[in-house]
């Protein structure tokens, strides 16, 4: 019952949104917004030009929480309604006519647009204004479409404060001065959703390359990341090439242009024309061994065709923009990093698949509702063994095919299945039954599959103990074995003696492979005191996961060498969540032989990094730092509850987990009551609700 009024309820929704684009065809739209960023505010005006397909009496426009000052139609004032939610303009609208309707706006954006640092006077906190508008959500900032079927061209002229860069969807034609404001004109040559619409500003360098298409690839950075651009944005060019000669269809659009943003919800998110990113991916060389910003890259830049040039009709049929981004972006990969890392990406998904689907949670791939998992690596999944069904010559014309068919419009998967059995001349009921509309994961297919790859097939030989690897301890000394068949033999030489499991990590050791090396530094808890020393040269390998799996274990093993241990690590910083920095004041308040003199600072220095001046990663970690200490200042406790209500859903979870956990303590109950008339309203809304729940 509840299933088919879900279904009931997703038709009747989509036939009204249907209805309007189906009786008129919104053009163009060239909108004026000025933005406030220390009130957080957006004022505005937009001129929309929309074609009347079919007569109709009111036209509709999605605007939350908007106020209006006055609506024009013709050039004419006309009345309006404005439920918070829609504007509504009644006229009789006649078929096959023109019309223009003009609209001045102001609204205080709840979500969508966020103001990012302006409370601080601080010059070193960065203050940001960034857009995520997926995939309904434009309409908090501009009068817009929710509908992602209504597509428009958009120009965009942003008035914002001197002394930033503001980066938009299209070409920037110029910059406008005005006092001590500029505005920057951008301009779009072809329609899009809504959704995609995007605004960034901050202060930012630019470094420009050119595809072998001679597009415009602008790379935006922090000026004090000068040193980071290249290993942030390596590969792009070969990425941006490959993909056009991939797919075979010309890049859609004016420009590309990418941009690193403090706290962004997301990884990334492919905005037409401009990628906003999280700034976590900002790298340096060493940071990029262990978290790089290549995959995402890949899979955002795939988009700019399968999402933003060709766009789902609904949630139904998300996977072919999430599904067909992982694929490509994996295809990209393959070309940087070869056959090897390609077929161990897609084993990797098999196992998250397979277990998803073992444990009774599997998903079709037509659910609106499935997870991030099933649309974007069941999709991925599915196109692999389209395309091994059907032939790389057949897939790559049949997805030419099928973008050219249907640029700039809305599509159904049965748009695209149609396509693929036009141009292979195969019928694909069965391939859509079993991997579109089944929800268990094709196990025994896919795996089969898998074991065309060597490196796969002897992956699986070794976890069930059916290798025919004659001397696998000589894989250690083997540079060109790929590193995760060498950790598979490591985790199952657990299950030996433990003086062969010690024979095994003495051979890895000596291994050149980076991640050979990380694999010891996760899987030992123990260390031997037979290679103490060879466990201590870990500190110097090139990876900041590896040290900091390393520092730790060496701290708890080796408690007298704990002072020479601290002192190594001691200008070690590690990832932009400050992993190492974070860690290493936690070992030095809990080692009080150490640096005594200075304890204060250091845990000043600890316990100042749950401000919201900082990004939330290094809070989270600051955060589960202070818990094992278990200690708190009241401005931590303060912080935690701003954290509660933070735009990032898994770190308001993880903060909110943290909330609970302290108030089931009397002593940290007691202490929020004794400050709780310090705390700002809106903390004090939340403590009071939290509290009922």
């Amino acid at each position: 019952m509840k299933q088919s009024f879900c279904f009931l309820f997703l038709f009747f929704t989509g036939f009204l949104y249907s209805q309007q684009t189906d009786f008129v065809d919104f053009k163009t739209g060239d909108a004026y917004v000025s933005i406030h960023p220390f009130s957080e505010e957006v004022s505005g005006k937009v001129r929309y030009t929309l074609e009347v397909k079919k007569s109709i009496d009111s036209v509709l426009l999605d605007a939350k929480n908007m106020s209006f000052t006055e609506i024009k139609l013709n050039d004419n004032i006309i009345p309006f309604k404005n439920d918070k939610k829609q504007l509504s303009i009644k006229h009789h609208f006649l078929a096959n006519k023109t019309y223009t309707i003009d609209i001045i706006y102001r609204v205080s954006p709840k979500k969508t647009m966020y103001f990012i640092g302006w409370e601080y006077p601080d010059p070193e906190v960065k203050k940001q204004v960034w857009t995520q508008g997926q995939g309904k959500d434009t309409s908090h900032w501009l009068p817009s479409f929710d509908d992602m079927n209504e597509k428009v061209t958009f120009d965009l002229h942003i008035r914002f404060p001197d002394g930033y860069s503001v980066i938009a969807n299209g070409k920037l034609t110029g910059v406008e001065n005005e006092l001590d404001h500029k505005i920057w004109h951008y301009d779009m040559k072809e329609p899009m959703s809504s959704y995609l619409l995007a605004i960034a500003a901050g202060e930012y360098d630019k470094k420009t390359i050119f595809s072998d298409s001679n597009i415009p690839i602008e790379l935006y950075y922090y000026p004090e990341d000068s040193l980071k651009t290249e290993p942030t944005y390596r590969y792009t060019k070969k990425i941006f090439d490959f993909l056009e000669k991939e797919i075979d269809v010309p890049y859609p659009w004016q420009n590309y242009k990418q941009v690193p943003v403090k706290d962004f919800l997301y990884a990334g998110m492919e905005n037409t024309t401009t990628t906003i990113f999280s700034d976590a991916y900002v790298v340096d060389s060493i940071s990029f061994i262990d978290k790089n910003y290549v995959n995402v890259n890949a899979h955002e830049l795939a988009h700019q065709w399968f999402g933003d040039l060709v766009t789902e009709e609904n949630g139904t049929h998300h996977w072919l923009q999430e599904g067909f981004a992982t694929y490509y972006a994996l295809l990209a990969e393959k070309e940087m990093f070869g056959d090897d890392y390609f077929y161990w990406k897609l084993y990797q998904t098999s196992q998250q698949l397979i277990a998803l689907s073992k444990s009774g949670k599997g998903e079709s791939l037509l659910d609106p509702k499935a997870s991030s998992l099933t649309f974007y690596e069941k999709g991925a999944w599915a196109l692999f063994m389209l395309r091994n069904k059907i032939g790389d010559e057949y897939f790559q014309e049949a997805v030419k095919a099928y973008l050219n068919t249907y640029k700039f419009k809305n599509v159904r998967t049965n748009h695209f299945i149609d396509v693929v059995e036009q141009v292979s001349g195969q019928n694909l009921d069965e391939f859509v039954e079993v991997w579109l509309q089944n929800k268990e994961f094709p196990e025994k297919e896919a795996l089969e599959k898998l074991k065309s790859s060597a490196l796969i097939k002897n992956i699986i030989a070794v976890k069930n103990n059916t290798t025919k690897i004659s001397n696998l301890k000589s894989i250690f000394s083997d540079e060109n074995i790929y590193h995760p068949l060498k950790t598979a033999v490591l985790q199952q030489s657990k299950n030996k003696s433990k003086e062969v499991t010690n024979e095994y990590y003495a051979l890895a050791f000596k291994d050149q492979d980076i991640k050979t090396r990380q694999e010891i530094s996760i899987l030992i808890d123990t260390i031997p005191n037979v290679l103490k020393k060879e466990f201590e040269t870990l500190l110097e390998d090139k990876s900041y996961v590896t040290v900091e799996n390393a520092l730790f274990k060496l701290w708890l093993n080796f408690p007298q060498d704990r002072t020479r241990y601290l002192d190594n690590t001691k200008k070690l910083y590690g990832f932009n969540d400050l992993n190492l920095r974070l860690l290493w004041l936690t070992l030095v308040l809990a080692t009080p032989e150490y640096d005594s003199n200075n304890t204060p600072v250091y845990y000043n220095e600890l316990s100042g990094y749950t401000s919201p001046k900082y990004h939330f990663e290094i809070r989270q970690n600051a955060f589960r730092f202070l818990y094992q200490l278990q200690a708190f200042t009241n401005q931590n406790l303060k912080d935690i509850l701003e954290a509660c209500q933070h735009p990032v859903w898994q770190f308001s979870k993880s903060s909110r987990q943290l909330l609970d956990t302290l108030l089931k303590e009397s002593i940290y109950r007691k202490r929020y009551d004794q400050f709780f008339s310090e705390l700002s309203e809106a903390d004090q809304i939340f403590f009071k609700k939290h509290l009922s729940k």
